[in-house]
């Protein structure tokens, strides 16, 4: 198979056993179409007060995302149970899919399953009350969880699994051990579908779980190579989930995969851009499309672009500064200052954004 040769999220857990598949015992869907297609939201403090979770805010982008993107689904991700709380609620008043995931990291271990299970208790209540709710335990133990890899934080940990600084026995042993208590947890909290947001080459005990979730950033020229690689995800039976899919906005970022965000140096007294990237909304727009179409054709069960809005990457004119190249989002926020927000900061819409609302908008009934 041909592979982008930029480091991919897959490959920080190079030294693990790559399955090349997740699942588990169940009946695989038909080639129908998606079930669910919508976009995560990422629910946090910020790096300043003005980007941080804001409850009216929110609301103004759940309703963009169900009348202006028609998405059906949103995957509701971060940490803070009383803001995952409030977003979900939101989500389900407003008719959307739920897909809850809490996503406490570097933290003891004890404090993100206790942030789990009070979760897991708010997704249970959303779904009792009558809306669809899907709740994902965690999103790569690997990199945000304390203990599986060295690392004080996970750019430490990516750095160590990079590197090869770390014992790839222990990592998978401490790794399984920890799903299976996230996955307990779950259970003992939740009543409907349950799964794990597993980056590609994870080893997952999919017997723990109702879905397969792949966090998704594969690079090939051509569609079929995306097949390939999505049908090994097939072997265990269950419906098939792209809990995440996406990329940055620069010429050649969907080469680079997961680590297409590694492009500001951090350490100036401006956060600038490395080397000389070209700004190119159409080249993320263009590998989005091609995905929705092949998870489409494959009949997946959902597909969760990554991710809706980052406040903290502002588009700015000047390249150099202009920090949404290295961001994900489908939207990019303009800030009203050159150096820090104020809270009347907006976003809009990027070709991404259009490309998805086509797409989801023409949707079969």
């Amino acid at each position: 198979m041909v592979r982008s040769e930029g480091i991919s999220r897959a490959r920080f857990l190079a030294g693990m056993a790559a399955v090349g598949a997740l699942g588990v015992g169940g009946r695989a869907e038909a080639a129908t179409g998606l079930r669910y297609r919508g976009v995560s939201y990422e629910v946090t403090d910020g790096e300043t007060p003005a980007t941080g979770w804001n409850a009216t805010r929110m609301r103004g982008d759940l309703r963009a995302i169900k009348d202006g993107l028609h998405a059906d689904s949103v995957s509701v991700f971060g940490d803070g149970v009383e803001r995952l709380g409030a977003t979900a609620s939101e989500a389900a008043e407003r008719g959307l899919n739920v897909w809850l995931q809490p996503r406490l990291g570097d933290r003891p271990p004890k404090e993100i399953l206790e942030h789990l299970a009070e979760t897991g208790r708010h997704a249970e209540r959303l779904r009792r009350q009558g809306a669809k709710v899907h709740l994902s335990v965690g999103c790569e133990f690997v990199l945000f969880v304390p203990g599986i890899v060295p690392g004080d934080d996970a750019l430490e940990r990516i750095k160590n699994l990079t590197s090869g600084n770390y014992d790839p026995e222990k990592m998978m042993r401490r790794l399984s051990a920890f799903t299976a208590r996230a996955a307990k947890v779950g259970r003992s909290v939740f009543g409907g579908p349950m799964t794990y947001g597993a980056a590609e080459d994870d080893e997952v005990d999919w017997d723990l779980f109702d879905l397969v979730s792949v966090n998704y950033y594969s690079y090939f020229p051509r569609r079929s190579g995306h097949v390939r690689e999505l049908t090994k995800y097939r072997r265990w039976g269950k419906p098939v989930v792209i809990s995440e899919f996406g990329t940055c906005t620069y010429e050649g970022a969907p080469e680079r995969g997961g680590m297409g965000w590694d492009v500001v140096d951090y350490g100036r007294p401006r956060p600038e851009i490395k080397g000389h990237l070209v700004r190119s909304e159409r080249s993320q727009a263009e590998y989005l499309g091609v995905l929705l179409g092949v998870f489409e054709s494959m009949g997946l069960y959902a597909a969760l672009a990554y991710d809706f809005v980052t406040p903290d990457a502002p588009h700015r004119k000047d390249p150099r500064h202009d920090l949404d190249l290295a961001s994900y989002a489908i939207v990019k926020p303009v800030w009203k200052t050159r150096d820090a927000p104020t809270e009347h900061w907006h976003w809009e819409p990027k070709e991404a954004f259009h490309t998805l609302a086509r797409h989801f908008g023409r949707r079969p009934a």
